[in-house]
């Protein structure tokens, strides 16, 4: 997703390496994390809450990719013209990450995330957790659009595998001191459902390139679907590679990236904290005290600050996914994990694996994403059900924030002109907060569930019943001086239903 706004889509190479480097920090992180941080078995990687604002940054219009960017014809990546291209955008990336990072670290060491979390509920989080998956579902579709045919190929094996063979298990054979030898149950599909999607649909289409089913010319549809279009990637690859801070040149920062990153890391902090209460309570550990969270978050912090510097355009985060993976695999040790860790730094190693990620065709990679936003989407409203659904208040609040979350961002970015205060450092930071989904759900979550007062069941019985009698007794004596008053008989319809529904839960 990054490499468009990166201008990066045509130089494959570059791709392996940001990977590389993604992988390495991640390894890092999570071993830093469970030895001194939340100290529990979660690991740690990449995250989507940080896309969204790179992306609203990456696309205004100072940045906008020149136009022979996207032409792979005109690419010469190792021109001195082209790297500087992608790595001053790169470069103000990693200064906004570093810098938004700093906040984490603060916020986490100094114990104020107990104090900030009395403030964020279910209906903040969940607004902004959706708005994470549902506003990338334009790269989403273009990707699935190169090829429809194989992105939904590799939509319905995830689901097979997820949902209707996810209690399959496979005979394995196994072998301890009290069995000795023996047949075991492995339960594949639950555990790999994405992986087993994606090579299965990658060798398809590594079939379909041999046999030259798919079209050959870039022009044609389909042509993203070959397993050759990255060219020779991963020969040209090194077989190690080792990244190091300032790798693509000295980080600088906007105050506009800043400002969007922080949007980005409040949201990750608040699905973090989450994440360890799950992963304690799958792992039969107790609920990890508050001391143990202020690591964790500032460990996190840190872990932000070190991708930031290392050049991967990312930050890091607890993984949701691993989180579900313990309640499958029964597995909570932080041996584990520690070993998860630095095969994850191996694998930053060694140039050859980023390469062989960055040949996914594109259309497998779309036809991922659908079933990953979505996902993400629904898990942003899943924290809703620790709230009353059945309060107007609240679903007033949350209705409110996610549409005004997708309506605002779609017209700000047709009319970017519109914003013009006067000062550019203000119009930047307006131009991508405005732009950022997440955050204008998020922010109108927040302020309208701090603001809005909350009324009981109750006090609603109450109000209804005596704003009742008064439209019952207003619109009677209109109609007894000959006039017709429809607004009021509409308002005595409407709470005669109401008081029915209240009275019907009592």
């Amino acid at each position: 997703i990054l490499s468009e706004g990166l201008c990066l889509q045509h130089d494959s190479l570059t791709q392996s390496q940001l990977i590389n480097n993604i992988f390495f920090v991640s390894g890092l992180c999570t071993i830093l994390q469970v030895i001194f941080g939340v100290r529990l078995p979660i690991l740690q990687g990449g995250t989507f809450a940080l896309v969204t604002p790179a992306m609203a940054l990456l696309s205004m219009p100072d940045w906008e990719c020149p136009a022979w960017t996207k032409n792979a014809s005109l690419v010469n990546t190792s021109s001195p013209v082209f790297i500087e291209v992608w790595q001053t955008r790169m470069r103000t990336l990693q200064g906004s990450i570093m810098v938004a990072s700093l906040l984490q670290v603060l916020v986490g060491f100094s114990g104020l995330i107990g104090f900030l979390m009395r403030f964020i509920g279910p209906l903040t989080i969940a607004p902004t957790v959706s708005l994470i998956g549902l506003s990338l579902y334009d790269s989403a579709g273009v990707k699935a659009g190169s090829h429809w045919g194989i992105s939904a190929m590799t939509t319905v094996l995830i689901i097979l595998f997820s949902q209707y063979l996810r209690r399959i298990p496979i005979p394995v054979p196994a072998y301890n001191k009290i069995k000795k030898l023996h047949v075991s149950k492995f339960f594949l599909f639950q555990i790999m459902p994405i992986l087993l999607g994606i090579a299965v649909s990658w060798l398809v289409c590594y079939l379909l390139t041999i046999y030259d089913v798919l079209p050959s010319d870039p022009d044609e549809y389909g042509y993203l679907a070959r397993t050759d279009v990255k060219g020779n990637v991963v020969s040209e690859a090194s077989w190690f590679t080792f990244t190091y801070p300032g790798k693509w040149g000295l980080p600088t920062a906007s105050l506009a990236g800043v400002v969007g990153i922080i949007a980005g890391i409040i949201c990750s902090m608040a699905e973090s904290v989450g994440d360890y209460h799950a992963c304690a309570r799958l792992s039969g550990a107790p609920p990890p005290p508050k001391h143990a969270i202020n690591r964790g978050i500032g460990v996190e912090g840190v872990g932000s600050l070190l991708a930031g510097a290392f050049g991967t355009g990312n930050g890091t985060t607890s993984f949701s996914e691993n989180v579900a993976a313990l309640g499958i695999t029964r597995v909570g040790s932080r041996t584990v994990i520690l070993l998860s860790g630095f095969v994850m730094i191996l694998m930053g190693i060694l140039g050859k694996i980023g390469a062989i990620f960055t040949t996914i065709p594109t259309p497998v990679i779309g036809g991922m994403f659908m079933i990953m936003f979505g996902v993400i989407g629904a898990a942003g409203i899943s924290n809703l059900q620790s709230t009353d659904m059945n309060s107007s208040r609240n679903i007033f609040i949350f209705g409110f924030s996610m549409f005004s979350a997708l309506v605002i961002p779609n017209w700000i970015m047709k009319n970017h002109t519109f914003l013009d205060t006067g000062v550019k450092e203000v119009d930047q930071v307006l131009q991508i907060l405005l732009t950022t989904h997440m955050f204008v759900g998020g922010f109108l979550g927040f302020f309208l569930d701090n603001t809005i007062p909350e009324v009981s069941q109750w006090d609603f019985l109450v109000n209804a019943g005596n704003q009742y009698s008064q439209s019952c007794n207003q619109c009677f004596s209109v109609h007894a001086q000959g006039c017709c008053c429809r607004a009021m008989l509409q308002l005595r319809r409407a709470l005669d239903e109401e008081f029915h529904v209240v009275m019907w839960m009592f």
